[in-house]
């Protein structure tokens, strides 16, 4: 299949003015001046995006692919992500994680449901584990699971400075990290150690721990969820400072906020004002996952789900509000993550990466998405169902 974007607006993320994008099959083949290309002989697919911004699909590195929650007993589980509702949020690339229960969901489930969502047309990959400490692997250990399995591109969300996580040790998160590292290195990834901060008094004592105590770089280790409280993030900045990278949670309007609970707008703001780098932060949503609410005693008091399209609104929002340029937007959602998790083929549009792209209108409201080559929506009307749609 050969299909052509003509004479959109290009972000690839940096600014390439007006281009024909041409793609074959799944992947880019050029980016060129409008009408240099003709192709005779063959059939080819058009589409039209004059007046559209053409930019990388989101790429969503924290997604309960298979629902997380639970905290409530079993009929607050949430349920799992489709197809249909990643694409409407313009996500071509997701990660999916397991969270609290890593007792009813498993990394078997885990793994086909990111294998299911490849074949629906969409991109996934893994982190293996849970809240919890030890890990529960595939193949035994978590090197062996990083090397060995192709989706799995590292370890998570375990659960630090929170009252739900195992209490890990120091000495229990360092040896998981060096599991990644090794793990990483014979697996041509990542090998990432993905940390979910809750809002306990210890914040990133683990992670400043590690980088001062052994030899585990800070890129080995990303903490999400940097904006829980405004102390957290006081310490996540600090943390990018020193060489490492942190995960925004989308969700929070900024005039809902509160130092108990940061918007990314906020955050990012912040993080420029005191010349912390942008390019070392990702976004995520935690889609699907349960956003709990708990007393003083650590009691359940409410319970709601997040969902994908956190990502787009804040995505806009950036923008609007002149808090990044439309350039850094697109870098901070689509090639900070793929560069941090080595995802090579994703994050930018180039000739040999996968043509994973998105269609904005003027206000930046999403009209087109294709992924890996595929048109998934167009007009803002989905052309794609999921397996086992609604009735």
């Amino acid at each position: 299949m050969i299909t052509v974007i003509r004479r959109g607006t290009v972000f690839a993320p940096q600014p390439l003015g007006v281009k024909d994008i041409w793609i074959f099959g799944e992947r880019i083949g050029s980016i060129v001046e409008p009408g240099a290309v003709n192709v005779e002989g063959v059939s080819v697919k058009t589409i039209d995006a004059e007046g559209f911004t053409v930019a990388p699909g989101i790429i969503d590195p924290h997604v309960h692919i298979l629902g997380g929650g639970g905290e409530g007993g079993p009929a607050t589980r949430a349920p799992e992500i489709r197809v249909e509702d990643i694409i409407r949020s313009g996500v071509t690339t997701v990660i999916g994680c397991l969270g609290t229960d890593g007792v009813t969901r498993h990394a078997s489930s885990l793994l086909a449901k990111a294998r299911a969502l490849d074949i629906e047309g969409v991109t996934a990959y893994i982190f293996i584990g849970s809240y919890e400490v030890p890990v529960r692997t595939l193949t035994g250990s978590v090197r062996s699971d990083l090397a060995l399995i192709d989706k799995i591109i590292g370890a998570g969300e375990v659960a630090v400075s929170d009252h739900r996580s195992s209490q890990p040790t120091f000495e229990e998160i360092a040896r998981l990290a060096a599991e990644c590292r090794v793990g990483g290195l014979l697996g041509g990834k990542a090998g990432v150690l993905h940390l979910h901060l809750g809002s306990g008094a210890r914040k990133l004592e683990m992670l400043f721990r590690l980088t001062a105590e052994t030899e585990i770089p800070p890129t080995q280790v990303i903490p999400t969820h940097a904006n829980r409280n405004r102390a957290l993030l006081e310490e996540g900045l600090r943390w990018i400072q020193g060489g490492g990278w942190a995960d925004l949670t989308a969700g929070t309007e900024p005039e809902k906020e509160s130092d108990e609970d940061v918007s990314v707008e906020t955050a990012l703001r912040l993080a420029r004002e005191r010349g912390v780098p942008l390019e070392r932060f990702t976004v995520s949503s935690d889609s699907n996952g349960s956003l709990p609410v708990f007393d003083s005693r650590g009691e359940l008091t409410g319970l709601t789900v997040a969902s994908q399209d956190a990502l787009l609104s804040t995505f806009r929002s950036l923008v609007r509000r002149n808090i990044l340029s439309l350039e850094e937007t697109v870098r901070l959602f689509a090639f900070n993550p793929a560069r941090f998790y080595k995802l090579e083929r994703k994050g930018e549009l180039a000739p040999g990466k996968d043509a994973d792209l998105i269609l904005l209108d003027k206000d930046l409201a999403l009209k087109g998405v294709i992924a890996r080559g595929a048109e998934m929506m167009s007009g803002a009307r989905l052309l794609v169902r999921g397996t086992f749609r609604p009735a």
